[in-house]
């Protein structure tokens, strides 16, 4: 069965930057798309960002030029780095392949607070 660990999260000032990283295991990472994924206290899971096979990425609106997704297959790895974190970033942040195809792994919190 695939695994996915999250990694990275922690909880931040507003303006400050953090890196979250991906492990995914038992999957043929190199040949699916892959995403980072959130969710907000009370909120339904959105898509962050997203990175295909070909490295072509794609990102949310309310992270568009804050946040960079990346991928090394050799590594079976997905980062996310985010810069300029706000408050309304607070939520957990998932790994999974896009759309969403395996389980999901336990998440990474981030917290943006003063």
């Amino acid at each position: 069965q695939v695994q996915l660990v999250e990694s990275g999260g922690e909880t931040v000032r507003p303006g400050q930057s953090l890196r979250l990283s991906c492990k995914a295991n038992r999957v043929m990472f190199s040949k699916n798309d892959w995403a980072w994924y959130r969710q907000a206290p009370g909120k339904e899971r959105e898509v962050v960002a997203t990175v295909t096979t070909t490295g072509d990425t794609d990102y949310g609106d309310s992270v568009k030029g804050r946040f960079t997704i990346s991928r090394d297959n050799a590594k079976r790895a997905v980062h996310l780095q985010m810069n300029n974190l706000q408050p309304e970033d607070t939520a957990d942040y998932y790994c999974n392949m896009f759309p969403q195809g395996a389980p999901w792994g336990p998440g990474t919190h981030v917290g943006v607070s003063s």
